[in-house]
């Protein structure tokens, strides 16, 4: 047995209201003196505020909707990409190495704002389809390591 097992005998008695003064809860029994919650059945509901517009009632209702899956990329333009040097390969690492993302756990999307003067072998997880363009312009290549799942297109079909 331990010290946190042990028990106290000592049982706290019920309180006995509306029994005279003797008890210590007569003559008005806890309820204090006149108005609503002296009275019987003198309960209120839950928010209410003694008649005044409630609480719930001055806030505007929720609207819209936040999706828990949306995914928050790090965005880097194709014109950033001028300082390496020709052929080489950019990858996550390489972003990270050169201060052009602040996180590695996050995922890094490509788009094309600027100009791009060197071929670069750049992989990513997204790119806009204008980065792709202006890279593919200059022999340059883009690996993409988020791939698309059509599953959404092929129930789409099936319900048609």
């Amino acid at each position: 047995m331990s010290l946190l097992e042990l028990k106290s005998n000592v049982k706290q008695k019920r309180i006995r209201r509306g029994r005279g003064d003797a008890s210590g809860h007569g003559s008005f029994s806890g309820r204090g003196v006149k108005g609503q919650g002296s009275r019987n059945g003198g309960t209120r509901r839950p928010g209410f505020e003694g008649g005044q517009t409630p609480l719930s009632r001055k806030m505007p209702k929720l609207r819209g909707f936040t999706s828990p899956f949306r995914v928050e990329y790090q965005v880097v333009n194709v014109g950033q990409l001028n300082i390496f040097e020709n052929n080489t390969k950019v990858d996550i690492a390489t972003l990270y190495a050169n201060k052009l993302i602040a996180k590695l756990s996050k995922p890094v999307k490509l788009l094309s704002e600027g100009t791009l003067e060197k071929t670069l072998e750049i992989t990513v997880d997204k790119a806009s389809v204008n980065a792709l363009k202006k890279v593919e312009d200059l022999k340059g290549k883009v690996t993409l390591l988020y791939k698309k799942v059509e599953k959404v297109a092929k129930v789409r079909k099936a319900k048609k």
